[in-house]
């Protein structure tokens, strides 16, 4: 357990509740620096593979000093307390798979639930969902006492006995207060509503081989409990696509089909070229002075805009566009990552391209012709003249032949180009389904191929910079958030408004809705549309009272006085156009070249090339990883005191000594510094 030299994640010792470790006689020549974690083990056919469920995050580890024994009365350690400050976050998918389970009304599809007996009308229904291993045989002990009437309840109870005594565990959420966080399910499950997002959440070590039984519950009175009326399956040839929506028939105890169900399920695979550690985290990292972050919007802003003041004289999502932001003031730059047909991660806002018909001195709209950025390859994007609908005749840019202001930079080149000290903020581009059933776009890339992509770029390519991952999309922000343990993510939403096409997806909806998502997929924090912001500007609180960040963006931000308003509601970020003529800082450099001054240091690199024979990735070390300095410390310019503090919980105040205990297996990782 002394002997690893890397963070990588492994178990060293199981810990049942109420038993505390206690290591003797061990002497210590160089500093140890470690971290408790709380895991489940998922059994795989002889192997069990240990999922991470929560760990500590506090940006230094637990250490124990060099020549230090020791003693018979060991120091009593609480887990997730470091230095008196509390930080535990949920795990990341290592080995094992995630499936969500999801069910809410929407615009297209009909009620989650529906049940067909007027008897069962208008009562509380409850869902119960268990996993089942479908890999085992069926074996009744003999001696059991079974029901006698139905052998179909004999095989069903058997099936719910087996699964009590096998993980994966199955948790749920609602998007309601004190309930959007995940738990385990209550004895008849949750009850069901028309009008509730319930999301059921699994990690699996082997999703081909596991199935799932819901079993449905409805309170007929309210002085009993209540009674079982039938049950649906869901196979792993249901989800095999790893997204969409399955409709299933409710059987009752009769075999007859007495309603349906419509779930929808998204299948979350592990990086598989990449492996996070446990050296260090920031997904829900935020120092307390990064506040009033000035971001441009696609660089030096929106060149398309409505308005032709706000416009901006640089082509937007260019190298040059972002090059100019951070030149005048911006802290960090937004800008847009789709992928090209041959997969490779490209910036452009819109998710089509527009080209011109014939040649004319002024096009027309109804002369250009609209083609998916995902049907052409990274050299037929680059080899276009691309117009944009809401341009007036051609637009010329300045220096719109040079290089650094050809539409399509790849993200590698904006790694590459773009000063270290200029934060990213990549959002995600996918499509979404809007209120009237149709999509933005009809992807083809599987979900899991369009992020891993994208993930290994930014890894490969990771360095001292501030990083934060956005989209529009929720589960998008999931995956993201399940796939890696670096970086944090924001839920971009558009809530309340006029001026955008709503989306079908209940998280959309409000900011309020957002903030419980957020909550749910323990994200870092929610980026509002500043025009439903405008409508009740005491949102904030409660996106600060759910101990998020909170950024901000649309037109209304580059107007000034808007500006300073939602800068003095205490906004964490503020995305606008313009930035070269609207920033007002008395000096023009990023917040975190400031940061880079003052400390002299960068924060270390955490993910590692998943490569079998440990060669170093292609980039250049001196410019892309940055590992901790000899001596063990670590970058500053992160506070290790999470903004805002978290309270003490009983759960969090469980003490544990040395590698204390746990419901559920402990880790402890250690390391030589």
């Amino acid at each position: 357990m002394i002997e690893s030299r890397e963070w990588t994640f492994r178990v060293s010792c199981h810990v049942d509740p109420g038993e505390s470790i206690k290591v003797n006689d061990i002497k210590i020549t160089t500093a140890i620096e470690y971290r408790f974690g709380v895991c489940v083990g998922i059994r795989q056919l002889n192997e069990i593979i240990y999922a991470v469920k929560r760990w500590e995050t506090n940006l230094h580890p637990r250490v124990i000093p060099p020549n230090e024994t020791n003693t018979s009365c060991p120091e009593v350690q609480s887990f997730g307390y470091i230095n008196e400050y509390y930080k535990v976050d949920q795990g990341w998918l290592n080995k094992e798979y995630s499936l969500f389970l999801k069910l809410g009304r929407s615009n297209l599809h009909n009620d989650p639930i529906i049940l067909w007996k007027k008897k069962h009308k208008n009562k509380k229904c409850y869902l119960k969902v268990t996993p089942i291993d479908l890999s085992k045989t069926s074996s009744i002990d003999p001696m059991m006492e079974l029901p006698t009437d139905d052998s179909t309840e004999v095989e069903l109870m058997e099936l719910r006995t087996k699964s009590k005594s096998l993980l994966p565990i199955v948790e749920v959420s609602v998007l309601k207060e004190d309930m959007s966080q995940f738990r385990y399910q209550e004895q008849f499950g949750v009850l069901c509503t028309d009008e509730d997002m319930i999301v059921f959440q699994c990690r699996l070590a082997s999703p081909e081989s596991i199935g799932f039984l819901f079993d449905y519950y409805v309170e007929m009175d309210s002085e009993v409990p209540p009674c079982y009326i039938g049950c649906s399956f869901v196979l792993p040839s249901t989800y095999k696509d790893c997204y969409g929506v399955a409709t299933l028939p409710i059987s009752s105890t009769k075999h007859t089909p007495i309603g349906q169900l419509t779930v929808s399920y998204m299948l979350v695979h592990p990086l598989k070229e990449f492996k996070c550690d446990m050296k260090v985290s920031y997904a829900k990292y935020w120092k307390e002075t990064w506040k009033g972050l000035e971001v441009g919007h696609r660089g030096a802003g929106n060149s398309f805009h409505s308005q032709t003041k706000n416009c901006a004289n640089i082509r937007e999502n260019t190298i040059a566009s972002l090059k100019y932001a951070y030149d005048n003031g911006a802290d960090m730059v937004e800008f847009d990552v789709q992928l090209s047909k041959d997969l490779v991660p490209v910036i452009y806002h819109d998710f089509y391209a527009y080209i011109a018909l014939k040649r004319k001195k002024e096009h027309l709209q109804s002369d250009l012709m609209e083609i998916p950025i995902k049907d052409l390859t990274l050299a037929q994007l680059q080899a276009l003249k691309v117009y944009h609908l809401k341009e007036k005749g051609i637009t010329k840019f300045d220096d719109e032949d040079t290089e650094d202001h050809q539409p399509f930079p790849t993200l590698k080149q904006a790694f590459e180009s773009v000063p270290l000290s200029c934060g990213f903020n990549i959002e995600l581009k996918w499509t979404n389904r809007l209120v009237d059933g149709s999509y933005e776009l009809q992807h083809p890339f599987e979900l899991n191929r369009f992020l891993d992509t994208i993930l290994k770029i930014v890894l490969e390519s990771s360095s001292p910079r501030k990083i934060i991952f956005s989209c529009f999309h929720p589960d998008i922000c999931t995956m993201i958030r399940l796939k890696q343990n670096l970086y944090p993510v924001l839920f971009l939403t558009q809530g309340e408004n006029k001026s955008w096409p709503s989306y079908d997806d209940v998280r959309s909806k409000s900011i309020r809705n957002a903030v419980l998502y957020a909550s749910s997929a323990d994200i870092l924090g929610v980026n509002m549309n500043t025009e439903d912001l405008l409508r009740d500007t005491s949102q904030v609180q409660m996106v600060f009272d759910h101990n998020q960040v909170a950024f901000c963006w649309g037109d209304q931000n580059s107007d000034r006085e808007t500006f300073n308003l939602v800068k003095d509601l205490g906004m964490h970020g503020i995305i606008y156009d313009k930035i070269g003529d609207y920033n007002k800082k008395s000096e023009r450099s990023s917040v975190f070249l400031c940061d880079d001054k003052e400390t002299c240091r960068c924060f270390p690199f955490s993910c590692k090339p998943n490569h079998k024979n440990n060669q170093t990735s292609s980039h250049s070390p001196s410019a892309r990883e940055v590992s901790p300095s000899s001596s063990g410390e670590r970058s500053p310019t992160l506070s290790d005191e999470p903004l805002p503090k978290r309270q003490r919980t009983e759960e969090h105040s469980k003490e544990i000594s040395t590698n204390g205990a746990s419901p559920t297996s402990f880790c402890g990782v250690l390391n030589h510094s």
